[in-house]
């Protein structure tokens, strides 16, 4: 089933609609959850509120990519799970160490301030990425939107897990002086 026929039966009310999304994209966000929670029961659960979210956002939302929506909405949701099982005791997992390598190129905002400068580094850095060729991208979108691991990437593409970690370190630098350029200062 096409992604507009999924959208117009969830437009509808139509609970064919989650059946559909769950046949058509299930695996994908469950594996794109599981790389987050690292943990199967978590990652089901943040696929099924995932669902929940998609009812009830469409409508009003009309998603251009759902697919791209759904990874968007299940990420968001595996982050927010995944914070909450490790507040208390933080370390050693993918999702921080992924984190934990951008962090040089974002600093942390007030409310007020975040808001109004989300969208601008935004942009800045969605440029970056159309600058780069598209193994690049992908390397970079599969590490710090999907928080894929190295050697998963590495296998993923038939390349050595050094190349992958140097294209990333220089790839962060460059987005570092990208940023400095456009006066976002950490």
């Amino acid at each position: 089933m096409e992604d507009e026929e999924i959208i117009q039966l969830l437009w509808d009310r139509r609970e064919q609609g989650l059946e559909r999304l769950s046949e058509k994209y299930g695996k994908y966000c469950y594996s794109v959850s599981l790389r987050i929670v690292n943990n199967e029961e978590d990652a089901k659960e943040c696929v099924n509120d995932t669902w929940f979210s998609a009812w009830n956002s469409i409508p009003p939302q009309k998603p251009y990519n759902l697919g791209g929506y759904l990874a968007k909405v299940v990420r968001n949701i595996s982050i927010n799970c995944y914070n909450k099982k490790n507040a208390i005791k933080r370390g050693g997992g993918n999702i921080d160490l992924a984190l934990e390598e951008l962090s040089g190129c974002v600093a942390g905002r007030s409310k007020a301030e975040e808001r109004m400068e989300l969208e601008f580094i935004a942009n800045i850095i969605a440029d970056f990425l159309n600058s780069q060729d598209k193994a690049k991208r992908w390397m970079f979108m599969q590490r710090y939107f999907f928080m894929a691991d190295i050697k998963e990437i590495s296998e993923k593409i038939c390349i050595k897990e050094g190349t992958v970690k140097s294209t990333l370190c220089r790839m962060r630098k460059q987005l570092k002086k990208r940023l400095e350029k456009e006066a976002v200062y950490l």
